[in-house]
């Protein structure tokens, strides 16, 4: 069959069976689908509890020895990959808070020269007695966790 013989208005055998139309459709679609699912799954994830959260049993953790905090000194633990600041203050003995400062969540440490708690952060810091707001931005006191000393070792207790 000659080149001008040819009817034109007949799809081509050879023509490729996805048109530029239908590719289009199909990348739009793909493109919405996955723009749903990425909002959508923190959504639900958030909504939903989570089996870890659930794992946490309210047993008393180990976080050392008395010997590991003498009168004056404090230390960042992990309770159930949590952050626990543990404070033994002359005043008022062994404490244990949470270490997530009550501003914006950053993680507090115990300050050795002013022996206080302190967020590195915005500069709030903490009464590590009582773990009220001394100064700075922290709309509210700390967190206080159940201490408890069997022994030679201290344990704190999830809530």
């Amino acid at each position: 069959m000659k080149e001008e013989d040819r009817d034109l208005t007949q799809p081509d055998e050879q023509a490729p069976a996805l048109s530029r139309r239908r590719l289009i459709t199909y990348l739009l679609g793909f493109s919405v689908v996955t723009t749903l699912a990425g909002v959508l799954t923190p959504i639900i994830g958030y909504l939903l509890p989570s089996g870890q959260a659930s794992a946490g049993t309210g047993e008393p953790v180990k976080v050392g020895a008395t010997a590991d905090f003498p009168v004056g000194r404090g230390k960042v633990v992990s309770v159930q990959d949590k952050p626990v600041v543990v404070a033994n203050t002359a005043e008022g003995g062994l404490k244990a808070f949470s270490a997530i400062c009550t501003h914006l969540g950053c993680i507090v440490e115990w300050d050795a020269n002013r022996r206080i708690i302190a967020c590195p952060c915005h500069d709030a810091h903490f009464n590590p007695v009582n773990g009220a707001v001394i100064s700075g931005p922290a709309p509210s006191p700390l967190p206080e966790f159940q201490l408890t000393v069997q022994g030679d070792a201290l344990y704190v207790t999830p809530s």
